[in-house]
């Protein structure tokens, strides 16, 4: 009886865990080896894509492949890709990790723990990589993605992140727009 209730909790809790999105984004900071760091909120008024890796997983270096090919496209409409190394030795893993994949963006690392709680992911549960999470331009998270996610697939995942990027780009650029008018 035990095991079944023990059983049937965790499925529960694996249901429930899901962050809340929409939500604002709290502000986060990104540490850099040289002791610098940049902040969620220096990016107000841009859409930020915020990743969360491991520099030696295939599939996060995939999405930051993926997300230097959008950074560098999307980069004058209003995007800030943000990258974040979460695993042990992610400060001593960085330098050649930059050096090899050549990121158009930032690229720094956090402990776990900070990169988890920013996610409101429990620390029981297994945390799959990638973590990325796109904030619009007005501070909130709009998605939250796991790695486990069919979104991540490698044929689709460019178009994948465009479909997502893109309407909040334009809610942006409209706004804009709008204003140099008025101001005429």
């Amino acid at each position: 009886m035990f095991r079944r209730s023990f059983a049937l909790a965790l499925c529960f809790a694996a249901v429930t865990f899901a962050a809340t999105v929409p939500r604002p984004s709290p502000d986060f900071a990104v540490n850099f080896n040289n002791g610098s760091q940049i902040r969620l909120n220096q990016f107000q008024g841009k859409v930020v894509v915020l990743a969360f890796i491991l520099t030696t997983c295939p599939h996060c270096q995939l999405t930051i492949q993926t997300l230097a090919k959008l950074q560098t496209e999307y980069g004058p409409r209003g995007l800030q890709v943000i990258g974040s190394a979460i695993e042990d030795m992610a400060a001593m893993n960085l330098p050649d990790f930059v050096r090899r994949f050549q990121p158009p963006f930032p690229v720094g690392s956090n402990v776990r723990n900070d990169a988890q709680n920013y996610l409101q992911h429990p620390v029981m549960f297994r945390l799959l990589m990638p973590q990325v999470v796109i904030i619009d331009r007005k501070g909130n998270i709009r998605t939250q993605l796991a790695g486990d996610d069919k979104f991540f697939e490698k044929p689709v995942q460019e178009n994948n992140f465009r479909e997502v990027l893109e309407p909040l780009l334009k809610e942006g650029a409209a706004q804009v727009a709008h204003g140099k008018g008025a101001k005429q």
